[in-house]
């Protein structure tokens, strides 16, 4: 796990200047504090931050070739290493280190830029070919690491993070007609950024940049499925998936250096920690953060299975105090805006385990891979509520209306939220999806925007998204959406992003690409048993778990916004000055009363909106 840099100037004449590239790379240290190493070829510059995983000794980068006209720089881990150099090593090939960058290297050698497919991990790489003088940048199949490049005066500069193309002189200049996709998604999707002429290299992507330009290419996307015909033979299911997660599990601890797993006392990583402890001949550091509001707290089912699988535990409690001190890392760390509000207890815990371990297996990717959202058991919901004879619609509404009056806050969110499903039900999956996502309601958002000239709107925004998804079913379109929408944009870089601000690697077994082929194929029935999510995780591998776990829903690592930011919460005017240059400010002091007065929970839009507001200036 490491930070990658590079500077390629098209102009065959123009030398790559050290002091550049080193002030590019050594902005994103805290990505790999272990050691740095530097590639220059007259108009060619690679830089290299590296946190030591695997081959502590010899796996520096750069790393050449024989004949050293093949160079390559590696943030990530190739976790089917092992068995690739094995491969190799019987088509002839020598290695003179342990590591899975050479792997990498010889791969690229043998199979050229198929050499992706080989691979089964999470990276973003860069690989330098002299003899065929092109450049190669690839980032993995989920976009679980980052990748970021510009184009600009005829020179193609990428990194790990923007802040590297920040440093080599990369202006600012903020794309203001993406402001409202921003506040319906809580991000900017790749290969969007927030600034003009800055981009992000999309997963299962790879680009191919030579003295004519550059090409953006595909090498993989979800299989495509028949949806009359999906696997629905549980038994056969749930033995595959066992088998391909126990696997990805194992080869996820290979490591020189120790290791733990976050432990949210949800279902995902309960059952993580579960096969690691069988796989390890010492007890599994586990790390977890509680919050004093009990409606928050896992910290208690995460102790139940600590105590199951014998693991050295280690809780740590999250608060409102240190606010300011949260916002101001989020804004450098991401480096353009980015609302999912996670991030605060996400640093949180990475900090916690990076005094302790230097990697961790993590839960991530459960919810995508095994369908397990709550917005599916909503979409099975509207379907049996479209079932029911239209005097019994009409009159629900009118109920719930009646007991949001005379009901307390509490109740009055529930029945808020129940409403808002009921409104949305009538509506087809796409004029659905925007309303869904949104931490406000879409008045607020349009309030908000109405004076942004050229502004793309979100109506428009999803429309282009959805017309590319080959699914009919709207389960299936969503799981499409979760997978290359919200996984890549949000939740990937959230973990990313506040991991590596920690020189923390995380490494995810629910991503390992073969779970994804075989569980895309999985028929809906299988996957949302009844009313029960992730049926199949729940009927394998759960059935270790504490009983007490599995009745629990789950609530991931969600924080108490709506009652941190309270009336006499004092940091309003300093975190909406700048937006209110743009956006409505009516609007603005509208939402943030109806969160103080608790008529609406706006906790997580208000925290979208103080992001914003760093960014513009």
């Amino acid at each position: 796990m490491c930070g990658i840099t590079g500077i390629f100037h098209l102009d065959k004449d123009r030398e790559v200047n050290l002091t550049t590239l080193k002030n590019m790379t050594n902005v994103i240290k805290h990505r790999g504090p272990d050691g740095e190493g530097y590639y220059i070829k007259k108009n060619m510059g690679l830089g290299h931050r590296r946190l030591s995983i695997i081959d502590l000794k010899s796996g520096d980068q750069p790393m050449y070739n024989e004949e050293r006209d093949t160079v390559v720089v590696f943030n990530g881990e190739v976790y089917n290493y092992i068995e690739l150099r094995i491969e190799l090593e019987n088509l002839g090939y020598k290695f003179k280190t342990s590591s899975d960058t050479e792997v990498i290297l010889k791969a690229y050698e043998e199979w050229g830029i198929e050499c992706q497919n080989k691979f089964n991990g999470m990276w973003a790489f860069a690989i330098w070919d002299l003899k065929n003088e092109q450049l190669i940048l690839s980032r993995d199949r989920v976009g679980e690491k980052p990748l970021h490049y510009s184009l600009i005066n005829n020179t193609l500069v990428f990194s790990s993070e923007m802040k590297s193309l920040f440093e080599y002189g990369v202006p600012k200049n903020i794309r203001t007609e993406l402001i409202e996709v921003y506040l319906v998604l809580t991000n900017i999707p790749s290969p969007d950024t927030f600034y003009k002429n800055i981009y992000k290299l999309k997963p299962g992507h790879y680009i191919l940049a030579n003295y004519s330009g550059l090409r953006e290419l595909k090498y993989w996307s979800l299989p495509e499925i028949d949806e009359s015909d999906m696997l629905k033979n549980k038994s056969d299911i749930y033995n595959e998936f066992e088998r391909l997660f126990k696997d990805s599990v194992k080869i996820r601890m290979r490591s020189d250096v120790p290791y733990g797993a976050f432990l949210s006392g949800g279902l995902d990583s309960s059952c993580v920690v579960s096969l690691m402890s069988k796989n390890s001949d010492h007890p599994i550091e586990t790390f977890t953060i509680g919050f004093p509001q009990k409606e928050f707290d896992e910290s208690n089912l995460a102790q139940l299975v600590s105590q199951k699988f014998h693991t050295n535990h280690n809780l740590g409690m999250v608060n409102s105090d240190s606010f300011q001190e949260a916002l101001l890392r989020a804004v450098y760390y991401f480096d353009e805006p980015f609302g999912d509000s996670s991030s605060i207890p996400t640093w949180q815990v990475s900090n916690y385990a990076s005094k302790k371990v230097k990697m961790v297996l993590t839960g991530d990717g459960g919810d995508e891979v095994l369908s397990g959202y709550t917005s599916y058991v909503g979409i099975k919901f509207i379907n049996y509520y479209k079932s029911l004879p239209h005097i019994i619609r009409a009159n629900i509404p009118k109920l719930i209306n009646i007991g949001q009056r005379f009901s307390g806050n509490s109740l009055s969110y529930k029945l808020n939220r129940i409403s808002n499903i009921l409104f949305t039900a009538n509506l087809s999956y796409q004029e659905r999806f925007p309303i869904k996502r949104s931490y406000t309601s879409f008045h607020n958002i349009k309030s908000l925007t109405k004076n942004i000239n050229d502004i793309i709107s979100i109506e428009d925004y999803v429309s282009e998204i959805l017309n590319k998804i080959p699914y009919r079913n709207d389960f299936y379109k969503h799981m499409f959406i979760n997978f290359m929408c919200d996984l890549p944009n949000d939740y990937l870089v959230k973990v990313d992003r506040m991991s590596m601000a920690n020189s923390l690697e995380t490494r995810a077994p629910f991503l390992d690409f073969r779970l994804i082929e075989f569980l895309v194929k999985v028929d809906k029935s299988v996957k949302l048993e009844g009313w029960k999510r992730k049926s199949i995780l729940r009927n394998t591998i759960g059935k270790s778990l504490p009983p007490p776990l599995l009745k629990e829903s789950e609530r991931g690592f969600t924080i108490p916004l709506r009652d941190w930011f309270t009336k006499d919460f004092p940091f309003y005017e300093e975190n909406t000055n700048n937006i209110g240059k743009i956006l409505d400010r009516n609007t603005i002091g509208i939402i943030i009363a109806q969160n103080t007065s608790k008529y609406h929970d706006h906790g997580n839009f208000i925290w979208t909106l103080f992001m914003l507001n760093a960014y513009i200036k």
